[in-house]
């Protein structure tokens, strides 16, 4: 496993030989060597020296530092105005690049923070800090030179996640630590060594300290990594879940009725794991995992049906999601969208809904922009009991009812004239007279779209005009039967797409 010179961007590089040419030390550190190890693009790129912040902020044209552990950041190139075209940064994981200074941390009182930051004076100084093995490399591309004091190569080869040093003091320092093993195994499909999960048990009740928004960001990385149902199970057994999402515990071994093979946890983490195996985005995901957990207060046997029923699951459900993504800090806009599609989820299962006019209904609660969100969300429900066909014969039709709803319909509000302006250019009144008019310019629309202009319509509009109320009568029912033609048609269109 070798790491080569040419696999660093030049932006890197520059800020690295900077730093180099100033006679400090520079080396790229952290989780960007581990995937470039991997084979995989960098999200960020983070660099540790032996500047200190204000030397760091001398030695670039534009940079911001704003917190208290040193992290200058250097914007990449520092004059995007005065670079030429070929040297513009395109690549937003470049846009900015994280300079920090070798340093030392004393004790973590808080289990979030230390309560003292130090400059280190050299490179061991600011490994050893590091949270796991596959994330305390460093890399010199002056140099060539890979340094890997704690065989994070090796636990690389082995797909294994391994505290630096002793793991109990590793998460007792930072108890969102827990959490991030947790994410990286999600993310890399890598297994925990058994040591460091022991010690994430022991010190799951720090992760109460954290902050809730600290929290929200590492459990959207883990919504939107390959595994997220690997790593729930992961938090629940390491006893963790309850910080993040207590409902899902209480989700477990709640049996449901005979159209599930699986209890309520597991539907709600298959439901999960099918929109990620499918690339949908956060909240078709968070709607996925949520839409179900209002079944544990929800659930009664009925005795006439010798199963269990849920009635107005979604509307607890809907609450149960509202709440937990508050309290995670989540955006207004993030909170409505889902907690929408948790509300609406059941819509798709009840075939006597099914109307097109209550297909309509349900895109004006959802949006237009969501009602696929909606679908993507009943396939990942399905797909979540156990029943391997995404999308049977009945969900196509409701994804034709829905692309008829969305369509704009065929009528003379297509046209490029209304019938106000037809009254001032024909000197018309009110009446069916201009009705007709508007028909019989539709059907020549239909025909010849060119058509479709004010300068044609006005002029076609005086001559219809002239004609005696039957034969204009005569053109216009014959404009609607064009329109309804082609509504047929269209309507066909669909049905053929979805095979329905």
């Amino acid at each position: 496993m070798q790491l080569r010179p040419s696999q660093i961007p030049p932006e890197v590089v520059r800020v690295v030989s900077s730093l180099e040419r100033a006679g400090f030390e520079a080396w790229i550190v952290g989780g960007c060597v581990r995937d470039i190890l991997l084979g995989l693009k960098p999200k960020d790129w983070d660099i540790t020296t032996s500047a200190s912040p204000d030397q760091i902020q001398n030695l670039f044209e534009n940079t911001f530092y704003t917190n208290e552990f040193g992290t200058v950041g250097v914007v990449n190139p520092p004059s995007p105005e005065a670079m030429e075209e070929r040297d513009k940064v395109t690549d937003e994981s470049l846009r900015i690049i994280e300079v920090t200074p070798y340093r030392l941390e004393g004790k973590y009182s808080d289990a979030r923070r230390p309560d003292t930051v130090e400059w280190g004076r050299t490179l061991e100084d600011d490994l050893k800090r590091r949270d796991f093995t596959v994330n305390a490399m460093s890399y010199s591309p002056s140099k060539g030179q890979l340094v890997d004091l704690y065989d994070g190569i090796k636990d690389i080869s082995d797909r294994t996640i391994r505290a630096v040093g002793d793991p109990t003091a590793r998460f007792e320092e930072d108890a969102l630590r827990i959490l991030r093993a947790v994410r990286i195994a999600a993310e890399l499909d890598f297994a925990i060594e058994p040591e460091t999960q022991a010690a994430m048990e022991r010190c799951a009740g720090q992760l109460q300290k954290i902050s809730k928004e600290r929290i929200r960001d590492e459990f959207v990385r883990i919504i939107l990594s390959p595994q997220p149902m690997k790593a729930l199970i992961l938090s629940r057994e390491i006893g963790i879940l309850r910080y993040i999402v207590p409902e899902l515990e209480e989700a477990v071994d709640i049996e449901q009725n005979q159209a599930h093979r699986y209890d309520v946890f597991e539907h709600s983490l298959r439901s999960l794991q099918h929109a990620a195996d499918k690339g949908w985005e956060l909240e078709v995901r968070l709607a996925a995992l949520f839409h179900d957990l209002g079944k544990p207060k929800s659930r009664r046997f009925a005795e006439d049906k010798k199963d269990w029923t849920f009635y107005g699951h979604e509307i607890v459900g809907t609450k149960i999601a509202k709440k937990r993504l508050d309290e995670l800090k989540f955006s207004r806009e993030i909170v409505t969208n889902v907690t929408s599609l948790v509300r609406w989820h059941m819509f798709f299962s009840d075939p006597d809904k099914i109307t097109l006019s209550a297909v309509r209904r349900i895109i004006t609660n959802v949006g237009k922009e969501h009602v696929w969100d909606l679908v993507n969300l009943r396939i990942c429900d399905r797909v979540g009991t156990g029943r391997p066909k995404e999308q049977p014969f009945r969900l196509r039709k409701y994804q034709s009812m829905i692309e008829q709803a969305l369509r704009d319909p065929v009528s003379v509000g297509m046209l490029k004239i209304d019938g106000k302006r037809l009254m001032d250019v024909t000197r018309e009144p009110s009446g069916p007279r201009i009705g007709w008019i508007l028909h019989a310019l539709l059907e020549e629309v239909l025909d010849d779209p060119a058509k479709n202009t004010e300068e044609y319509l006005e002029k076609r509009a005086g001559e219809l005009s002239k004609q005696k109320d039957n034969s204009l009568r005569e053109l216009g029912e014959g404009g609607k039967e064009k329109k309804q033609e082609a509504e047929n048609q269209e309507i066909k269109d669909i049905q053929k797409k979805y095979f329905v």
